[in-house]
């Protein structure tokens, strides 16, 4: 999901104190339990009755702290104490699943340099192979040269490894013709879509609305989010097929959240929001406020320290 815009939420469709309490205070239904969990008080408290339970959800990994999409930003989310982590998933040429944001690899990689011929360097145009050649590591920080794209495999296996959980984004699927029935492969090859880990694990999310109900359609037992903030009057429709609605933190209100939280999803439990991207201690305390279930953040350390203040 993209941190720097909240126009990306509309061309997809469509301050308080909290009370740190133990995971296992999580309920059921919450999108994931954290390492902290928070039970808001104060203004918002209406909208925390719906769900107790705050997530703190690793953007892209600990993406301010290591490459972003990488198994050492996932690693770094583990390091700092936190079970949930988010990704991006885009196919290569010869149909592999790959771990990167953009449709280019240009700003992640330094594939400029090693194919210089081939602008402008999209992830669809290039073999698994060839990717896995590149340095994912060195734009951020020269200690984490060598860093690799990993595959969907490499990192559903490092996720499990690390005892972590996923909210998995499928990018731009109208670049990816069938890429929700290849997710669902690699996850059931990986051991992902036992009764455990879709109850517990994961989350399927995606700007493309039409990708979220193919994810239903074909598992409707997976626990789905649409990224957007879809007018309030569309809301039912949305919670035909979607679990969550996962908005941009500077498009929601308090009443949109409450809105959110007045529908039922597609199992019969009410619509959750995650909202993303929360880098700052104001921010996380004011969607803290709103009664979010969940807060997705590059910086989940600041998020949890300041929701927990």
């Amino acid at each position: 999901m993209h941190a720097r815009t909240a126009a990306a939420t509309a061309a997809a469709l469509i301050s308080v104190g909290v009370l740190v309490l133990p995971a296992s205070a999580a309920p059921a239904h919450s999108p994931a339990t954290a390492t902290a969990t928070a039970k808001t008080t104060g203004s918002g408290s209406a909208n925390a009755a719906k769900s107790d339970a705050l997530v703190i959800v690793a953007h892209r990994g600990a993406s301010a702290y290591a490459p972003e999409n990488t198994l050492a930003a996932i690693d770094k989310a583990r390091e700092l104490g936190f079970t949930w982590v988010e990704n991006d998933v885009q196919r290569t040429k010869d149909g592999e699943l790959v771990i990167m944001h953009d449709d280019s690899l240009a700003r992640t990689t330094n594939v400029e340099q090693v194919f210089p011929d081939r602008a402008p360097w999209k992830v669809a145009d290039f073999t698994a192979a060839e990717i896995a050649e590149l340095d994912a590591g060195s734009w951020f920080d020269a200690k984490f040269k060598g860093a690799r794209v990993p595959t969907l495999t490499q990192y559903m296996n490092r996720v499990e490894r690390n005892h972590q959980k996923l909210v998995l984004e499928i990018k731009k699927p109208e670049l990816y013709p069938g890429i929700e029935r290849d997710t669902l492969r690699v996850l059931r090859k990986t051991g992902w879509l036992d009764r455990n880990h879709v109850k517990h694990k994961l989350v399927i999310q995606s700007f493309g609305a039409d990708s979220v109900k193919s994810v239903h359609a074909q598992r409707p037992d997976i626990k789905t989010g649409f990224l957007g903030t879809p007018a309030v009057a569309d809301l039912p429709a949305y919670a035909k097929f979607a679990d969550q609605i996962n908005s941009n933190h500077g498009t929601i209100t308090a009443d949109y959240v409450s809105a959110i939280h007045a529908q039922r999803g597609p199992h019969g439990r009410p619509l959750e929001i995650l909202t993303w991207t929360v880098d700052d201690a104001a921010n996380a305390r004011r969607a803290a406020g709103f009664g979010v279930n969940g807060i997705i953040t590059n910086r989940p350390d600041v998020v949890r320290d300041a929701v927990a203040d």
